[in-house]
This record gives C-alpha cells, structure tokens and sequence, in this order.
C-alpha cells in the first residue's frame, strides 16, 4: 500500500489550464486536500467564493469522512452541486462564484457564491404609507426569492439567460404561463437573444435595448422596485425581466394608463382610490398645459379670462422686460436646475440647498421685475404636480413635452397649443408596446380574450 500512495499532489490538466487562462489574476486558489489515501484538488477564486461556506461544506467534510468515495458521494448530493460547462462556460462560472473539484479524474462543480449585494432595500423611488415597504436587493437570485414568497402559483415560470457581453450578466424572465401573451412573450426572448452589445450593467440599460425605436420619448416598459406592483402585473399576464446586479424589474408591455397606477391605490376603498386617481391625471394635465396655458392667455388670448383676472395677470408682468414664453422657460429651465440638483447632491444638504435656492431665486426674480408673481404661482403649480405622477419615467417625458407645447404656443398661440396637444394624442395613438396599443385602457391577460372572443 505504501508503494501506491502518491507522494507528489498533480493538480488536474483542466485545472493547469485555466490556471494559465487566468495567471494574471492575484485571486486563483489551488488547493489539494490529501490526508492518508484520500486526495482531492479545489480551484476558485477567492474574491468571489465564500470562505466559511467553503471551509464548512467542502474542507472540513473531506477529514471527517472515511474514504474518498464517501466524501464524493457526500458532494453529489450537495443541492448547489451544477454540471461542468464546457470550458469558455466554465471561465464565466468560477468568476461568479463557483468551485471546481477534482476527484481523480472526476470533476464536481459547486456553487459557493459569496454575496454582499443582498440585503433588501426600502423603496425610494415609489413610495406608499400602506402595503410593503421593502424593494428589490441587487442580487437576482434575492430578487427571485422574494417573487416566490409573494406569488405561489405554479404557473409561475422563471428562465434566466446570460447575457453575451463583456459582464455576462445573468437576466431572468419571468411570467404565469397560464396568462401571458405568447406573442409579446416571444418578442421579448427573440429582442434578448439577439443583443449585441458590449455592455449592459443595470435594468435600465437592458430597457433601453428592449424598446424598439432609439428616440423614443414616452416609455414603453416600465422600471419598478416594488415587488408588489410585479405580481400584480405577472397575474395581468405581463413578462417581467430582471437583471443580476440591479434593483429594480423591467415590466412589458404596458399601455400609457399604466403609469399612471399608484400602488397605493390597491390599499384604499373604492372613493379614496378614486380620488387619488383624479388628483394623479389632474396633476398630469396641470404640469403638461399650464405653462403654455399662461403663455396664451397673456401673450394672445386675454379674451378668454375674466376681466378682473385678466387685469391682474396683466398688472403681475408690469415691469417685466420680455414677452411671457422667455419669463416662462427662464423660470422652467432653472426649476429643471432645482430638480437635477437635488438629485444629485448628498441627501444631508440637498432638501435645504434645493429649497433655500428657490425661495431667494423666486424672490429675486419678481423684485427684479425678471418674472412676474403669477409666474412663480404656475412654476410652484407645475413643480409639485409633475411628482404626482406615480412613475418617475413618465415624469421625465411630460417635461420634455410641455417644452415643445410652449414653442407652438409661442409661435401660434390657443391654436398651437391645441394642435400641439392633438399632436401629442396621435403620437401616443399610433404607438405601441412590444405590439400592444400604447392608448389601450388595459392590456387583457390570455384567458380573458378567449372569454372575449367566444362572446
């Protein structure tokens, strides 16, 4: 027995090669366990590999077992145990987190992924006073997770992909298979099956490669934190798509009224709900015409207004130097600027650099006869209806747009700003979502046009 027991531990010729394939990186571990008879050969990366899991799972079992075959054995029935991929598979698995066991000539693959993006953050972007509190986590494999505490039907289905660019980043998709639409269903896996592109790094790169037209300005998907808003729609019978590393889910297709649905709305009796539904298109319309509203009624049609009122409009600009389209973008433009920098400043200081910035900019600009005080009234009217909107995405395309009503106000007054906004309803009208029509009240799941249909 002596004369057989090997003297020099060899490390496998699979695992010499990917040892060279990735000599440059200071992370590779190669470990031979040998005790007595027993041997085996461990490769990972030590960056992405849980240290205690491995030491607990792998090396500690290895001397506690007899023999080397109850050790294997032990192995095979690990749950996290995977099939080796071929060889470009596999350099992509170990940076993930996986580790390679070489027993003799025989290979067993585990996951023994080390995780520090899993903890569960609390919504920001889409925040209730009633239902869950609690978002997604940037690991997919949390994110699934916590689908499943929340939808146990199982019809249920999640298929995940890797993605064919420099991260390979693994995407899941996920729908009920009893009320999805097979068509947008397979639009969405043909569009990421045929991505080429070097990088995709969150959701909200992988929704701008979903949508079909490059310069689109209104959404055609929609980006969520909130796991409640995504049963609700995967029991609507929508594909939802998750990206590994980000924390939010890419809902399609969805129809314009869509993003107008505030979750808050399912935790309220029929008239509240009502309510706030009213406040949230009121706020639309408010954010999107005011401003070119005012324009009109001061620069081409004081007809319209009350006598008094339109006297005292025309007193407010007494002193103001320009035509009411400047006074309007000048105010719009650096309210924009209020709203990017209190995105972009640290949260400490952003709420009262934000708000001291535009109490003295509104101050100074009436006493400077820059803007007149109704000015500032629509510019306040505008800036807190555009939060009303309950998704951020539409928000952003309704002040690109008041933009453009402005100009045909400017250029045509009333009248441009009705043919603008008719404008903007024929657009809306001829688009779609992933085929679905964009100005559909609601997009019906499967088993409900069957219903449909047979009436």
């Amino acid at each position: 027995m002596k004369e057989n027991k090997k003297t020099v531990s060899v490390p496998p010729k699979l695992m010499a090669e990917l040892a060279e394939k990735l000599k440059s990186s200071f992370d590779i571990a190669q470990i031979p366990l040998i005790i007595e008879d027993k041997e085996a050969h461990l490769f990972y990366l030590k960056t992405v590999v849980d240290g205690e899991k491995l030491q607990n799972v792998i090396i500690k079992p290895f001397f506690e077992l007899n023999t080397i075959e109850h050790f294997e054995a032990y192995l095979n029935s690990l749950p996290n145990k995977s099939e080796v991929p071929s060889n470009e598979e596999l350099l992509v698995e170990l940076t993930r987190g996986f580790l390679l066991i070489a027993i003799e000539e025989r290979f067993i693959f585990l996951e023994l992924r080390k995780v520090n993006s899993d903890t569960v953050h609390p919504t920001l972007m889409e925040a209730t006073i009633h239902g869950p509190q609690l978002a997604f986590s940037e690991d997919l494999a949390t994110n699934l997770n916590i689908i499943r505490q929340n939808y146990h039907g199982a019809s249920l289905v999640m298929n995940t992909y890797q993605l064919n660019d420099r991260s390979n980043r693994m995407i899941a998709l996920l729908y009920d298979e009893e009320s999805v639409n097979l068509k947008v269903l397979n639009k969405i896996k043909e569009k990421i099956e045929l991505l080429e592109v070097p990088l995709v790094q969150s959701a909200g790169d992988l929704e701008r490669l979903l949508t079909d037209k490059k310069y689109n300005l209104y959404p055609t998907t929609i980006l969520t934190e909130r796991p409640d808003r995504i049963v609700y729609n995967i029991t609507g019978g929508k594909v939802i798509v998750m990206v590994d590393g980000s924390p939010q889910a890419i809902i399609a297709p969805v129809v314009f009224f869509d993003f107008m649905v505030s979750m808050e709305s399912n935790y309220h009796n029929f008239w509240i709900s009502l309510f706030t539904t009213f406040l949230g298109y009121f706020g639309l319309l408010t954010c999107l015409l005011l401003p070119s509203v005012y324009v009109a009624v001061t620069s081409y049609n004081p007809e319209i207004l009350r006598t008094e009122l339109a006297l005292t409009v025309t007193g407010s600009r007494i002193g103001v130097p320009y035509p009411s389209y400047i006074e309007v973008l000048f105010m719009l433009i650096f309210m924009e600027l209020l709203t990017e920098a209190s995105i972009r400043l640290p949260k400490a200081v952003s709420a009262t650099a934000t708000t001291v910035g535009g109490l003295i900019l509104g101050t100074a600009a009436t006493e400077a006869a820059l803007a007149s005080n109704i000015m500032i009234i629509v510019v306040a009217a505008v800036a807190i209806s555009t939060f009303v909107i309950p998704i951020n995405e539409l928000g952003f395309s309704i002040r690109i747009t008041r933009i453009f009503l402005i100009i045909f106000t400017s250029l045509f007054g009333l009248n441009g700003l009705i043919v603008g906004f008719l404008l903007l309803i024929m657009l809306l009208a001829n688009k779609d979502s992933f085929g679905e029509p964009y100005f559909k009240f609601f997009i019906l799941a499967k088993n409900d046009e069957k219903k449909v249909n047979n009436e």
